[in-house]
């Protein structure tokens, strides 16, 4: 196994001991509930072994399999629906034998029809199986549901070996039910309770058994349900079809919230549709409003990075999301020193976990602050969110947390007093912190890891901005003396990482300076972060987009992380050589704001492209950085997430950047600031898109030729739109 592919996350990596048997995967999520099924909607311990029904950072059922008289039935389709909520499996049976000598064949392949129906909500599994006999004669079999649970930790499902576990109580069985439990070393007993509406045949060695003798024609059908309980919680008590009418309720009004988009593509409309599916069945409630969480499977849980970017994605066309993702970093922002959580008064959240590992401090992510950006970047998203919605309330509100988070850039994210942003490596969390966040990410031209207190490029780039929106909402807030000071502060900044992270020679940014101020001079997508956040000068836009589109670093389907010379390049790394989604888009935005349009246009391309291939046009976290081929999609990453958030927000984030769509709300009035369209498009239609909290315009843009004209199909009178070319 390359070593790449085990130094995923420093030392808490994600194990890739074999491949994937099948690649496609079935995926459902409510809140903190999630499951991963193969495609017969099974839970099997194979290839990956990461499918299973989760919840609160345990694996809860690691073995779940349906079986006619002992054998596997025959696949013939599955899929999910519009909303995520409602997943369908057909199946049929095999060709069925006596077991005598003779081996009669007592049921023909094909005759009977199994339609499993499943769906999660609150912290319960439900699935409908519906049996029909298709075939002319009477038939008995034996139908049987098969559990299991190994109650791991996600991070022990990742690949951390644990010195001590807790004690698994055998099963227990009591009439339509079946009780797994665990009580961890962290004290709290896990219990998945499993339940059938059918009485049971038999139901031992973790086996319901259920004979089934059905007439031609004839239909039998039956209901499960897995309660996920930890001590001290109660079951659910809701069947499988109030939770199928409430979740399908929930997803509409979730749809509902944002504005609706259609074009001239067929299948970009189909992307973009999974993409905001994706990004409501991720979103959970957390007592603070609505939050994004990372991925499926590793990372589903808050990430304040990737919170913050997928708010930003997705601000234009729904708001309330970054409203939520600001209420709840607020709540969770650092108030004391901590070393063991990388925790320092004003710090905004890396992330957090349950589960017994971070109960239990067997990994630091309980309450994780070991990032060097998330804070400048949420100080970015309030004045983003302020712009976009005019809201003065949630900004007063905020304004302690933000002041906070501004002296934290200065009291502690600025180790040595140079003016640069910089983080020190945690040995014992991330080596790394920025959003490459690998133990091997940040190196020399020579491959040499960089040590010491690590400036990175596109970390300078989020400081601008944060001060740049700090000063305005500093104004809001009716601090002009800070307002001029941080003015300042960003245009010395801007001055100074022109001069000293420039290289002429890499034609580009360096990626950082190491503890010595020794330039790491490795071409990587990093620098594009200049042009997301505006710190690069107009001359230097210019060449670091002709750099990131070049043969070395654009694939063919995005731009790869590190550029093919370098010296720890590897397109099938997960930070030195992968093309990530999220990292083209915030790309792809800043060569757009710069007029960059060609090279724009290359990747918002590349990007949709790639997401043509994937199973169900869903943009996982990255994949491989091989170089595209004619004929055959790009090389998919063995353990990326998907759906991944940030991922989902990426298209999102480049159509809103192709039509050049600013907003200020507080005047009424809706931007369009050189609108291009790649020649995928040729119109875009912009349904119910809110320009102040209780206006909203229906807007079609379309192409002609080089030039694109933007058509207000309804607009209130108190709404401007201003057409900048």
């Amino acid at each position: 196994m390359p070593d790449e592919i085990k130094s995923i996350r420093d030392k808490y990596f994600i194990v890739a001991t074999s491949s994937m048997i099948d690649p496609y995967r079935l995926i459902l999520k409510d809140g903190d509930i999630f499951g991963i099924f193969d495609r017969f909607g099974d839970i099997l311990p194979l290839g990956k072994k990461e499918q299973g029904l989760y919840y609160g950072g345990t694996r809860f059922i690691s073995h779940y399999e349906l079986k006619v008289n002992g054998t596997r039935p025959l696949f013939l389709s599955s899929n999910i629906d519009e909303y995520n909520t409602l997943l369908t499996v057909d199946l049929t049976n095999p060709d069925v034998y006596s077991k005598d000598p003779g081996g009669r064949l007592l049921i023909r392949r094909d005759s009977i029809h199994i339609m499993r129906s499943r769906l999660l909500f609150g912290r319960r599994f439900f699935e409908h199986i519906r049996v029909k006999n298709f075939g002319h004669d009477k038939i008995t079999f034996f139908l049987e549901l098969a559990f299991d649970s190994d109650f791991k930790d996600i991070f022990e499902v990742r690949g951390i070996k644990r010195k001590k576990r807790g004690t698994i109580s055998r099963p227990v069985y009591k009439g339509k039910e079946m009780k797994l439990a665990y009580k961890g070393l962290d004290g709290i007993k896990r219990t998945a309770f499993i339940k059938v509406t059918k009485t049971p045949e038999s139901a031992a060695n973790q086996t319901f058994t259920f004979k089934m003798t059905l007439r031609p024609g004839e239909t039998e059908t039956m209901y499960l349900n897995a309660d996920c309980v930890t001590e001290g919680t109660p079951r659910d008590e809701i069947d499988f079809n109030r939770a199928e009418k409430k979740a399908k309720r929930k997803f509409k009004a979730l749809v509902a919230r944002s504005a609706d988009i259609y074009t001239s593509n067929a299948q970009f409309n189909t992307s973009i549709k999974r993409s905001i599916a994706d990004i409501n069945m991720m979103l959970t409630e957390t007592g603070h409003g609505p939050y994004p969480y990372g991925g499926i499977p590793w990372f589903c849980t808050p990430f304040g990075r990737d919170g913050i970017i997928t708010a930003l994605e997705c601000l234009w066309i729904n708001p309330e999301l970054a409203r939520g993702v600001l209420n709840y970093l607020s709540a969770r922002q650092a108030k004391d020193m901590e070393p063991a959580r990388a925790a320092q008064p004003g710090k905004i959240l890396h992330e957090a976990r349950s589960g017994e590992m971070a109960a239990l401090n067997e990994v630091p992510f309980g309450l994780y602050y070991g990032s060097v950006d998330s804070t400048p970047l949420y100080i970015i998203l309030a004045g983003a969110y302020w712009r976009r919605t005019g809201d003065t309330l949630l900004i007063r509100k905020l304004w302690p947390s933000i002041e906070a988070g501004i002296s934290w850039l200065q009291d502690y994210g600025d180790i040595d007093g140079d003016g640069f942003l910089e983080y020190v490596p945690d040995e014992k969390g991330l080596r790394n912190q920025g959003w490459k966040d690998s133990q091997d990410s940040v190196f020399h031209e020579d491959g040499k890891l960089a040590e010491g207190a690590i400036a990175l490029v596109e970390a300078q780039g989020y400081l601008y901005a944060a001060k740049t929106e700090a000063a305005a909402l500093s104004r809001l807030m009716g601090d002009e003396s800070m307002a001029e000071r941080l003015t300042i502060e960003a245009s010395e900044l801007k001055k100074k990482f022109n001069k000293v992270f420039w290289d002429e020679k890499l034609g580009s940014y360096i990626l950082a300076l190491d503890g010595e101020k020794r330039p790491c001079r490795v071409a990587a997508s990093n620098a594009g972060h200049a042009l997301f956040t505006g710190i690069a000068d107009e001359d230097k836009a210019g060449k670091v987009a002709e750099k990131l589109t070049g043969a070395l670093s654009f694939s063919g389907w995005g731009i790869r992380t590190l550029s093919a010379k370098e010296a720890r390049y590897n397109p099938m790394s997960y930070h030195n050589g992968s093309v990530w989604p999220h990292d083209n888009a915030l790309i792809a935005y800043g060569m757009a704001s710069y007029g960059l349009t060609k090279e724009f246009k290359m990747v918002f391309s590349g990007i949709f492209d790639a997401s043509l291939f994937m199973e169900f046009q869903r943009l996982p976290e990255l994949f491989c950085g091989f170089h595209r081929r004619n004929g055959v999609a790009p090389t998919l990453y063995p353990v990326a997430c998907s759906p991944q958030t940030w991922a989902s927000g990426s298209l999102i984030y480049m159509l809103q950047a192709s039509l050049g769509i600013y907003f200020e709300s507080k005047k009424g009035m809706l931007l369009f600031k050189q609108p291009v369209l790649p020649e995928f498009l040729s119109y875009v239609y912009i349904n119910d898109l809110m320009v102040t909290p209780k206006r909203s315009v229906d807007i079609l843009v379309s192409r002609y030729g080089e030039d694109v004209t933007v058509e207000a199909l309804r607009k209130p009178d108190d709404v401007s739109i201003l057409i900048i070319k």
